[in-house]
């Protein structure tokens, strides 16, 4: 099914890697390069560079904006930028490399397009981005590009490029990965990132920039099955609108039109789309990722944490999960514990049956000897929980195969969890 024309395509890529290799300094280099800083933002980096006794324009200070995070010369959290060509808007979530800030990682990428993993010409693929390279796999983020940077203090030599290109190839034939693409770079000096490398004339691939603008997005998301999962129901009780009731939330999958029927989880009536709006103007279809209102035939009882979905195609309706999870919380998984769980708009209470395994991510082994989950470890569960939920496979559908879990003490978020 044809995605509908939308006026500017918006596009979400992560930057993953190990610590050093230049994640930061790549995304200053973008924004440097397009024209996407104002001009007291400049300057501020330049007397902040010139505090620290640097005498080039340090890039990768646009995006460390936490206080710790320049001292350290680190990323730490995950620091939101934006920027757009003509064709395209761009939302850059860089993350950080250190092994204990995984989480953070996974934070960013759960809702990219594109995972941008930098190497570092000289050291190669290390630890860290066999991690980065699988839980971007593990997120089924659809497009993978391998930024080999530091290529000017390598001579450019195009053979360490192809080296670390065929090793990366021989490992990601084990992961679940649509499309992988290399591109070599320097975001210190600008080789390949906005404007054609003169010092890599062996590289007849596209910049990185080029590669953002054209890489085809638009069949990520899931257009086949409908899922409008209820975030609020829309009930002015005014005089000019004395009888309006619309249920307002975000699509998950599929293209539902004015006229369509639909049917209500958990209920299971059926009735008709009588009008869709979209920020007060009425449309008529809506698709992922639109956030609209949309008004039925019938006056039926449909609240948040609700599902509208179409009568012949529905998702599993359970109370078992067999899930795949980040662990993120200092304080170990408890097998039989108790933990909030929210998925689309709902919030449930869970219990952890059992743990399936923990998975090693260097070798991809599956340990079922070791039930011992800490931060950052990624795990397969088994969960059972209070109420029944609308769920399918994170595979199919991003959004309604995700979920979070939650310390019901602390309320602190302590995994996030993709269903199998």
């Amino acid at each position: 099914m044809e995605k509908p024309k939308h006026k500017s395509e918006l596009v979400r890529f992560t930057t993953a890697g190990s610590v050093d290799d230049g994640k930061s300094t790549l995304i200053g280099r973008l924004l440097y390069d397009t024209k996407s800083i104002f001009q007291d933002q400049l300057e501020a980096i330049k007397m902040a560079g010139e505090r620290r006794g640097e005498t080039n324009l340090n890039l990768a200070l646009l995006t460390d904006g936490l206080k710790a995070e320049r001292e350290q010369g680190i990323t730490i959290d995950v620091a939101y930028r934006y920027f757009s060509t003509p064709k395209r808007k761009f939302i850059i979530a860089d993350s950080p490399g250190h092994i204990q800030y995984t989480r953070n990682m996974v934070t960013g990428a759960s809702t990219a397009n594109i995972a941008l993993i930098l190497v570092d010409a000289r050291k190669g693929i290390v630890e860290q981005t066999r991690r980065h390279a699988f839980i971007a796999s593990l997120l089924q983020i659809p497009h993978l590009l391998i930024c080999v940077n530091k290529m000017d203090l390598v001579d450019y030599d195009e053979t360490v490029f192809e080296k670390i290109r065929q090793e990366f190839a021989d490992f990601a034939i084990k992961l679940n990965v649509k499309d992988l693409q290399f591109i070599p770079i320097s975001a210190l000096n600008g080789d390949n990132v906005v404007k054609k490398s003169e010092n890599m004339p062996w590289f007849d691939g596209s910049t990185l920039l080029y590669y953002l603008d054209h890489v085809h997005v638009a069949s990520d998301h899931n257009l086949i099955d409908c899922r409008f999962p209820v975030q609020m129901v829309i009930r002015p009780n005014n005089d000019a609108f004395h009888d309006y009731r619309a249920y307002a939330g975000q699509v998950a999958g599929g293209v539902f039109k004015t006229g369509d029927t639909v049917t209500l989880l958990p209920s299971g009536f059926s009735t008709k789309i009588t009008s869709i709006e979209l920020a007060g103007n009425s449309v008529e279809e809506a698709f992922p990722p639109m956030s609209v209102s949309i008004q039925l035939e019938d006056d039926l009882d449909l609240s948040r944490g609700d599902m509208l979905v179409r009568p012949n195609n529905q998702p599993e309706v359970t109370q078992d999960l067999e899930v795949m999870v980040c662990w993120f919380s200092s304080k170990p998984l408890q097998e039989r514990g108790k933990y909030t769980l929210v998925h689309t708009t709902r919030e449930v209470r869970c219990m952890v049956k059992s743990i399936r395994y923990k998975l090693d991510i260097n070798t991809l082994h599956r340990n079922q000897e070791d039930t011992e989950i800490g931060m950052n470890d990624i795990c397969r569960l088994e969960l059972r929980t209070t109420q029944p939920l609308y769920v399918d496979a994170y595979s199919k559908n991003r959004i309604t195969g995700s979920l979070i879990l939650i310390d019901e003490a602390t309320n602190e978020t302590v995994g996030a969890g993709m269903v199998i």
